[in-house]
């Protein structure tokens, strides 16, 4: 099987004020453990060459986008990036997180 057939992706949003602030926080954050990236509002952290989230900052909060190598992976980064999130939204924590997976074509 190939690495698209076996990925599992969520779809997450949370809510906030400062969502560019906090995706800023968190790409500083993790950049001592990976090469992440920032530019324009969005955040790319790529957690393996199979794992990987993107963070997009909206006017109402954060959109992200969740892939992983299995379900159980991904619900285990669900709450790595929550936690740490929480945390730079320290503020208004704990933000509302909304998750969803595509559905089967």
């Amino acid at each position: 099987m190939s690495e698209t057939e076996t990925a599992s992706i969520a779809m997450g949003f949370a809510r906030c004020e400062k969502p560019d602030r906090y995706i800023q926080q968190l790409v500083k954050h993790w950049s001592h453990k990976m090469a992440t990236s920032y530019a324009d509002g969005m955040g790319g952290f790529p957690f393996s060459d199979l794992e990987s989230a993107a963070m997009q900052a909206l006017p109402e909060g954060i959109a992200i986008t969740l892939t992983t190598a299995d379900p159980e992976r991904n619900l285990h980064l669900r709450g790595v990036i929550e936690r740490h999130l929480d945390r730079f939204a320290f503020r208004e924590a704990p933000l509302n997180y909304e998750w969803k997976e595509p559905e089967d074509s």
